[in-house]
C-alpha cells in the first residue's frame, strides 16, 4: 500500500489531540500499519527542540529555524521512512502550525517561512505539491484544521495544566493564529479540511471521520 500522510492542526485547546488516537484505531480496523507522531517532535533531537520552543524565550526567527530543523530531523527519521513502507502516519501539527503560530501569530515574515519550507521538506519520499525545481515538497495528503474560537480554547485551558509560553498567550494571539490557519486553507484548499471543533466530542469526530472518508483513505 501506498504511505498516506495526515496532519491534525489547530489552535490549543481546539481538542485534537482526542482524536487522533481515534482515527488511528479506525486505520488499524483496516489492516493498516499507523505510526504516530508530533511536532515539534517525533526524534529525540526534536522532544529536545520542542522543549525549548516551547519555555524559553527567543524571537521569531530562532523558533522559526529551531522548528524547522527539528521537523529535517523528523521527516528524516520518522516520516519518509515510514511512508516508504506504506504506513499511514498521523502527524499532531506539521508546517501549517509553523505558519500559524510563527508566522500569523509571531509576525514573522511568511516568504521566509516558505523558503524554509522548501528547503527542509525536501526527503527521498514525498508527495502533495511539486517543489519549484522538480523535486517533491513533502506535505500531508489531508490536513485536519479543528477550528475553534479563541475564547472558548481559553475555557477549555483554563487551569487544565501549567501552560507553556504559547498556551499562556491572550486570545488575540490565538485569533491572529487562526487567521494563520485560515491562510493556509486559503493557499492549499486541496488538503484542508476544517473541522468545527465547537461542538460536542461525538460531532466533532463525525465531521472528522467524514472528511477522511471524502477522499477514499477510509471505507
Amino acid at each position: 500500500m501506498n504511505g498516506l500522510f495526515i496532519s491534525f492542526e489547530g489552535i490549543d485547546g481546539a481538542g485534537k489531540s482526542t482524536h487522533i488516537a481515534a482515527l488511528a484505531k479506525a486505520f488499524e480496523a483496516q489492516g493498516r500499519v499507523v505510526t504516530l507522531t508530533r511536532e515539534p517532535g517525533g526524534t529525540p533531537l526534536a522532544e529536545a527542540v520542542r522543549a525549548m520552543v516551547l519555555n524559553d524565550p527567543m524571537d521569531p526567527l530562532t523558533e522559526s529555524l529551531l522548528v524547522f530543523a527539528a521537523r529535517r530531523d523528523h521527516i528524516h527519521r520518522v516520516i519518509a521512512p515510514a511512508l516508504a513502507q506504506g504506513h499511514v502516519v498521523v502527524c499532531d501539527r506539521f508546517t501549517d502550525a509553523t505558519f500559524a503560530y510563527q508566522g500569523a501569530g509571531r509576525g514573522f515574515d511568511w516568504e521566509v517561512l516558505r523558503m524554509l519550507e522548501r528547503w527542509v521538506q525536501t526527503p527521498e519520499v514525498g508527495g502533495g505539491a511539486d517543489h519549484p525545481d522538480g523535486r517533491a515538497l513533502l506535505q500531508p495528503d489531508l490536513t485536519l484544521w479543528f477550528d475553534l474560537p479563541a475564547t472558548v480554547a481559553a475555557q477549555r485551558l483554563a487551569g487544565a495544566r501549567v501552560p507553556d509560553k504559547f498556551e499562556s498567550q491572550p486570545s488575540a494571539f490565538f485569533e491572529k493564529v487562526s487567521g494563520g490557519y485560515a491562510r493556509r486553507l486559503q493557499e492549499h484548499p486541496q488538503r484542508f479540511a476544517r473541522i468545527h471543533a465547537d461542538q460536542s466530542a461525538e460531532g466533532v469526530w463525525q465531521e472528522a471521520l467524514n472528511a477522511v472518508r471524502s477522499k477514499g483513505f477510509l471505507p
